[in-house]
């Protein structure tokens, strides 16, 4: 019975640290994905944004020019 149980708890760790080595290589790529859909969120805000806030800055620097002391 004792040999039993060595085998069991050998086989439970085995297959634990197996697992663990999968779920880090699967926790990589989910890493991977969520980092590449924030990049590709940040470009698109930017890049929307982008327009709106140069003609934001351009109408205000044009207000400032015309302003009189």
């Amino acid at each position: 019975m004792g040999e039993l149980m060595n085998d069991l708890v050998t086989y439970v760790r085995l297959r634990m640290a197996a697992a663990a080595r999968t779920d880090r290589g699967a926790s990589a790529v989910e890493y991977g994905l969520l980092v590449a859909l924030i990049a590709i969120a940040i470009i698109v805000a930017v890049s929307l944004l982008g327009t709106n806030l140069s003609g934001i800055f351009d109408s205000t620097a044009t207000s400032l020019g015309n302003a009189t002391p």
